[in-house]
């Protein structure tokens, strides 16, 4: 039996059903439905956030577990490796979406987005406004995976010096250099934007220090859409405050929502936006195409997986 906690439309439950008859699914409402069926699921649906170690210990069926996003740093990913249930995610399926919200956040910085709209909305005609352009500049992608790599694609299009900074240090296509993670106070010296696309996980945690940002030039600018807990918030307050760069883009935070109080907010230096880098009115049909090979692989009892998770290392 497949459950699903996910919600997706009737569209997508059809073409389910109808590519795979033999199987039984079961889509859940509300929680009570979930602990109901879990006992007999063998493949579990999910977008992560409902999946927990006490839901787990009903699962005795489970041997696959299917996220229809990118992120499972919620998941108790020790439990899932001592149960032997493999996990695959989404990952890839945001690259597109993220990857334009990445270039029209630096457009906007250097255009000058802010303050355009702002005047418009006061009917203030204001030529003195300074400008820039994004072409020809020098970008460090922290995380060349898949949505580093197509914000490494379209760089180039803008003719910009592509800097890749991975675990792995290895050669990946768009980027001019590839740089292993330890390199990245050194490369900071001659980048224009640091875009982080980096996951979650133990050893990303506070990956960036305020020495990064005091490494790069007072005119660069650091976008954040990958995860918040890459870099405190203290030290994003001090790198604008002290001048060591001249914006920030915020789509993540050390906690969402950002309560109205909060420091950024009043900050004209840091652009905020809800989270929604990768929402698209695409994403659950590429999350569904993804399910679905990976249903042909559990039919066939292959394991060959797409995006099949490393639950020790959280990715």
């Amino acid at each position: 039996m497949i459950l699903f906690t996910a919600k997706v439309s009737r569209k997508h439950k059809d073409k389910l059903e109808a590519n795979f008859h033999s199987l039984t699914f079961v889509y859940s409402e509300s929680k009570e439905e979930t602990v109901k069926h879990i006992t007999e699921a063998e493949v579990l649906v999910t977008y992560g956030s409902d999946l927990t170690e006490e839901l787990l210990k009903n699962a005795a069926s489970l041997k696959w577990v299917m996220v229809l996003s990118a992120g499972v740093d919620d998941l108790p990913c020790q439990f899932l490796e001592e149960k032997g249930i493999v996990v695959t995610n989404a990952r890839g399926i945001h690259k597109v979406q993220m990857a334009e919200y990445a270039i029209s956040m630096l457009l906007q910085v250097y255009r000058q987005g802010k303050f355009l709209m702002k005047n418009e909305t006061d009917k203030k005609w204001d030529k003195s406004i300074k400008v820039n352009e994004i072409t020809g500049k020098t970008i460090v992608i922290a995380g060349t995976g898949a949505i580093g790599q197509e914000v490494a694609r379209i760089a180039k299009a803008f003719r910009m010096e592509t800097i890749g900074i991975s675990r792995s240090g290895k050669k990946v296509e768009f980027f001019d250099e590839n740089h292993t993670n330890d390199k990245l106070k050194k490369v900071l010296t001659q980048a224009d934007f640091l875009v982080s696309v980096l996951p979650s996980t133990e050893e990303t945690k506070d990956f960036f220090k305020e020495e990064h940002f005091h490494s790069m030039p007072e005119h660069g600018v650091f976008l954040n859409m990958g995860r918040g807990d890459a870099v405190k918030t203290a030290t994003i307050l001090k790198a604008v405050q002290n001048g060591d760069i001249a914006h920030v883009v915020l789509d993540v935070f050390e906690e969402e929502p950002l309560p109205e109080d909060h420091p950024f907010w009043s900050e004209d230096k840091i652009t905020i936006t809800p989270h929604i880098s990768g929402l698209s009115p695409d994403y659950v049909k590429r999350a569904m195409e993804i399910f679905t090979a990976n249903l042909e692989n559990y039919m066939e009892k292959k394991d060959n997986y797409i995006n099949k998770i490393n639950l020790s290392r959280g990715y």
